[in-house]
């Protein structure tokens, strides 16, 4: 069926990913409207848009609520409706719902979502296709019976193995399991939590790899049976299985990454994939790959794919809704140089990556010059809310060689200052110089054998302390040090 042509697109999100896909949504000659809640009233991405929705007091629950959101999009004469990540992006009942008010969901069909989002009908799906798995235990039935099943595959596997919710996604709803008394102690929480964060208590054991390297590949399909790869990305350096850090390409070698890519575009063809989407394996350390997950959304680290491919992943998300065939040619598509892309939150890594919200930028002064690529949206004098994700700003560098990102990348971090939350930005000061990145070789096991990363001293800096004292200023209208 065509799709309805559209001239208006209400993104369903906030902060950075809201300002890039209203960018995107402009520059495709097309109009965008922001929706928020209260506590984003002073958000930078409601000024970004064209237009700006106010749908309720939040918090989150607003963003979260699809009737809701088809409300702004219908008022607001929208013909389609953009996800982002996060919030509503992989609930199949909102493209479900957007099918159903004739708006143009901005992603994959909704029976796509709701398919690849149950992780154990995905893995299915992998098999059947003849992609390598992880050996896994299929859905757990409930109560003792889920934890004998659990402890039968612990014992023909071996430990450790991953406790995972059937319906997780983005790295939540995972737990490592390294005994049977920590199975039996951990199961009934973790059924109690993924009821409550993705309502569905359905839980599935995995094997686990030991130091394994988390690799995804980036891929693009329209509705005409061409699907594309976009090559690899490196998203091993996290922290409770939530990625910090992400590098293009994923530097797991050329033969290895081809037969990965290769995967992927099998496994996206299988499951009659279209949009945008990202396809997750783990690799171990003798080269075997290892299907992961499917994720039916624009990533967060999609920067990286960006700047090292050329090619506008946002812009093609909304051709290929309105229709449009794939531009390129998969010959065409080639990665040069290397990207990294730091996720700048507003945390304190010494105190277990705690966030800071509620807290005051009193100074923002960020980097620039070559290679450089900042998506964000807080500004000096913006007050974090204490209800969302406490990302502020994504830092994504680009070299020609490894060397020439990393050095470019140093340099960066030490001209990035941000006075009033901690932030990450010297933890990742002293990553960038440790010996291991330097050298290209990290797993996901990275940040457990490198504690000396969070040894660091919250150091203000001079140039911090002068744009403290000349805001200061400013605000109080007068200068107490003055003759």
């Amino acid at each position: 069926m065509e799709p309805k042509p559209f001239e208006k697109v209400l993104v369903a999100n906030r902060g950075e990913i809201a300002i890039r896909i209203c960018r995107a949504v402009q520059e495709e000659g097309l109009r965008a409207v922001a929706v928020y809640e209260t506590p984003d009233l002073e958000s930078r991405h409601i000024r970004v848009a064209d237009e700006a929705i106010w749908i309720g007091s939040g918090p989150r629950k607003d963003y979260l609520d699809i009737d809701r959101i088809i409300w702004a999009a219908k008022v607001s004469g929208c013909g389609a409706v953009h996800p982002g990540y996060g919030f509503l992006a992989e609930n199949p009942e909102f493209p479900r719902a957007c099918e159903e008010e004739g708006l143009v969901f901005i992603g994959p069909p909704s029976s796509v979502v709701r398919d690849l989002g149950d992780k154990t009908v995905a893995r299915a799906l992998a098999e059947a296709a003849g992609v390598p798995v992880i050996p896994g235990s299929g859905v757990l039935p409930e109560g003792e019976a889920g934890l004998a099943a659990a402890r039968a595959f612990a014992d023909r596997f071996g430990y450790p193995v991953m406790l995972k919710a059937a319906a997780g996604g983005g790295g939540r709803g995972i737990r490592r399991i390294d005994s049977a008394r920590d199975l039996e102690d951990q199961i009934a929480l973790a059924e109690r939590e993924a009821r409550s964060a993705f309502g569905d208590g359905r839980l599935y054991v995995e094997k686990g790899l030991l130091r394994p390297r988390h690799v995804e590949v980036q891929i693009l399909a329209d509705a005409f049976g061409k699907t594309l790869h976009l090559g690899t990305r490196n998203c091993s350096i996290q922290r409770r299985h939530q990625k910090l850090v992400e590098v293009a390409p994923g530097m797991v070698g050329q033969e290895v990454e081809s037969r990965i890519c290769e995967a992927a575009l099998l496994l996206s063809q299988k499951a009659g994939y279209r949009n945008a989407g990202t396809v997750e394996f783990l690799v171990d350390a003798d080269g075997s790959f290892y299907f992961l997950e499917i994720n039916t959304r624009l990533q967060v680290e999609h920067t990286v794919t960006e700047i090292t491919t050329g090619i506008d992943i946002v812009r093609r998300q909304i051709r290929l809704a309105r229709g449009q065939p794939l531009d390129i040619e998969q010959e065409q598509v080639f990665c040069r140089g290397c990207a990294i892309e730091m996720r700048i939150n507003a945390e304190d890594p010494r105190q277990d990556f705690a966030p800071e919200s509620g807290k005051t930028v009193s100074v923002y002064l960020s980097p620039g010059g070559p290679g450089i690529r900042l998506d964000g949206f807080v500004y000096q004098g913006y007050t974090i809310p204490a209800e969302y994700d406490s990302l502020l700003v994504k830092l994504t560098v680009y070299g020609f060689t490894w060397r020439e990102a990393t050095s470019r990348l140093a340099r960066a971090l030490r001209n990035f200052v941000i006075v009033g939350p901690k932030t990450t930005i010297p933890f990742y000061r002293k990553l960038v110089e440790e010996e291991e990145f330097q050298r290209g070789e990290f797993d996901t096991g990275y940040l457990e054998r490198h504690p000396e990363l969070f040894e660091y001293r919250q150091e203000e800096r001079e140039e911090a302390k002068l744009a403290k004292l000349l805001a200061e200023i400013h605000h109080r209208k007068q200068n107490p040090f003055a003759l």
